[in-house]
Parts: C-alpha cells; sequence; structure tokens
C-alpha cells in the first residue's frame, strides 16, 4: 500500500524527468482547467448555452468528479508532501494549505446546492467561484509560481504601500467632501461616496462620472491626480525589483527542480526503513 501511496504521490506532484505518467497527468490537469474556463465563458452566451445546455452540464459532472478524485488523492498522499510529519497533521496542513484550499473551492459550487437550498440569484453567485478553478493551474506554471514568491518576499514593502495609499485616499476623500458638499451634495453626500472619487483620481483613471467645480477642490484634484503617479508606481517598482533579485537568485543557484521532491522522497525513505 505504501509503494502505491508513493507511486501515486508521483503522479499527482508536479512531473520529474523522465516520469511520463506524470507529466501526461499534469497536461491532461492544465487542459482541463483551460476548457472549464473557456466552458464559462460560453455560457454567457445565452444563445449558445441555450443549445449546448445538456453538454455543458455533462462536462460540468465530469470535471468535478475529476476534480474530486485529485483532491481526494492529493488528501490522501499528503503524509508523503510532509514526511516529518503524522498522517493527521500532514492532512491537517495540506487541508489548510492554499493551493489545497483553492482545490476544495473549484468543486464546491457543484456540491453546495446539493446540501443547501439557495435562490437564483445566490446559486449564481455561487457558480462564478468556479473560476476558482483557473488558479489551479498556478501548480504547473514556472512563471506564477515565480510570481507568487516575489510577492511573498516583497509582501513588506507591499503591505507599506498598501497603507500609505489608503491612508492618503481617506484624507484626500476627507477633504474633497468639505470642499464640495455644499455646491454638490448629490456627488459628493459623505465621505464614503467620495471614496470613489479619491480612489479614480489617485489612480489616474479618472472616470469622469464626479469630479470637483469649486477653485479649492480643482486645486486638491490636481494634487491627487500628481500624487498618484509616484504612489501607484511605487508597487510596480517593488514587483519589479523583486523579479530582478529573483532572476539574479535563479541564476546563481544550480539547477536543481527536483531538490524539493527528492528532499520529501529521501525522508519517507528513512522513515519507512526505520519502521
Amino acid at each position: 500500500m505504501n509503494q502505491l501511496k508513493r507511486r501515486v504521490y508521483k503522479i499527482i506532484e508536479k512531473s520529474t524527468e523522465g516520469d511520463n505518467v506524470s507529466r501526461y497527468f499534469d497536461l491532461f490537469i492544465v487542459a482541463l482547467i483551460l476548457f472549464n474556463t473557456l466552458a464559462i465563458v460560453l455560457e454567457s452566451y445565452d444563445s449558445i448555452y441555450r443549445t449546448y445546455k445538456t453538454s455543458f452540464y455533462v462536462f460540468e459532472v465530469v470535471s468535478v468528479i475529476l476534480f474530486t478524485l485529485e483532491y481526494t488523492l492529493r488528501f490522501w498522499t499528503s503524509d508523503m508532501k510532509y514526511p516529518n510529519l503524522g498522517k493527521l497533521r500532514a492532512r491537517t496542513k495540506y487541508s489548510i494549505s492554499g493551493m489545497a484550499l483553492i482545490d476544495l473551492f473549484a468543486i464546491l459550487p457543484f456540491y453546495l446546492p446539493m446540501i443547501f437550498p439557495f435562490d437564483l440569484r445566490f446559486l449564481r453567485m455561487v457558480r462564478i467561484t468556479r473560476l476558482m478553478r483557473v488558479l489551479k493551474i498556478n501548480r504547473y506554471s514556472k512563471a506564477l509560481i515565480k510570481i507568487q514568491r516575489v510577492m511573498a518576499k516583497k509582501k513588506e514593502e507591499l503591505l507599506a504601500t498598501v497603507f500609505v495609499m489608503t491612508f492618503v485616499i481617506v484624507i484626500a476623500a476627507t477633504l474633497m467632501y468639505y470642499f464640495e458638499t455644499e455646491v454638490q451634495p448629490e456627488a459628493f453626500p459623505n465621505i464614503v461616496a467620495s471614496l470613489w472619487w479619491a480612489v479614480a483620481t489617485l489612480t489616474t483613471v479618472g472616470y469622469g462620472d464626479i469630479y470637483p467645480i469649486t477653485f479649492v477642490g480643482k486645486l486638491l484634484a490636481s494634487i491627487i491626480a500628481i500624487s498618484g503617479i509616484g504612489l501607484v508606481a511605487l508597487p510596480t517598482g517593488i514587483i519589479s525589483s523583486g523579479f530582478v533579485d529573483e532572476i539574479k537568485t535563479q541564476e546563481d543557484m544550480p539547477s536543481c527542480q527536483e531538490c524539493p521532491y527528492k528532499i520529501n522522497q529521501m525522508h519517507e525513505e528513512k522513515r519507512v526503513e526505520s519502521k
């Protein structure tokens, strides 16, 4: 049974060089994710959905069965992923991991209506979460893995910029409310409503649905718009520098894509031998 579990684990994890079965499994899952995304897009066309409604449903059922089987196998083999933990702790750790939650949310929309009665509006919102399946491709994409790594390394800097931007947005919305509410009570009825103008201006989007008409309001809007150019560029610069650092790190380190898998395999083999 342990040999079977170890083989299943090797197949469902990202393929290593020479393991064609695992590679075909990865390609199949990626293709299934892409076809599911395409199905969601096509379902938005009423004419196509009415014509192929049964086909869409059958494809959804088959996809959910396959994704459920994949999730079950990953849960079953989670003690291979975390060999230093016991079975219960390993499965608990896997269950609350980011990718496991994405896998779970990818199949939940199908099962929830069977358990709880929903009205049509809420049911439609639940079905939108099927888009979570797109995030499953993160497990197989080197580019997405690199983005995730950069975001994790630069999270403190990014959180700092978000805090600064939030502070500036609140201040701008508050000032604009006091400057404009008397002449435009319908456009700036309160500070919360003014936040929409502050966000649109600070990000330099400027939809034009709400804008100041007083001299002081226009002056403030000009300052906020100019400041927004620099503030919006901060996260971009942080992420760009993170990518440069990540690329340099990978160039300096020896190529070893299989290292994490080999380390887990070595731990598992030692554990089996000790038993």
